[in-house]
């Protein structure tokens, strides 16, 4: 899962002043890159960026997710996968190319990171 801090031209400019470093370093510490964002100064320009209000993002795969009138919410996965939690009994039925393939018990909002992480894995 890839983060980044989000901020504007006007806070990348103002940090890169503040601390004399280039956009560059900027870039690779907003990006938490690993090889050259993990350093005392990287820890300085987040810590400075999500004081100026930057915004930590999450890249994920797009899923759509419905909560329809008939007591479920539904997440359609990109691999073909519907994740299809009852409101009504607290289960998840989980259908991999139109067959069903698992059902969860007593789930709650805790557990659907795991749910989706299982589906997404489904090939």
């Amino acid at each position: 899962m890839k983060k980044y801090i989000h901020i504007t031209k006007k806070d990348r400019e103002f940090i890169m002043k503040a601390l004399g470093i280039t956009e560059r370093m900027v870039f690779y510490a907003t990006r938490f890159d690993s090889k050259r964002g993990d350093t005392e100064l990287a820890r300085k320009v987040r810590k400075l960026a999500m004081d100026r209000g930057g915004i930590v993002m999450v890249e994920l795969p797009e899923v759509e997710t419905l909560h329809d009138a008939d007591g479920y919410m539904r997440q359609y996965l990109p691999n073909d996968t519907l994740l299809e939690f009852s409101r009504e009994d607290g289960g998840c039925d989980v259908f991999h190319k139109g067959e069903k393939v698992r059902r969860y018990e007593n789930v709650v909002v805790s557990d659907i990171k795991n749910i989706q992480s299982w589906a997404l894995a489904l090939k």
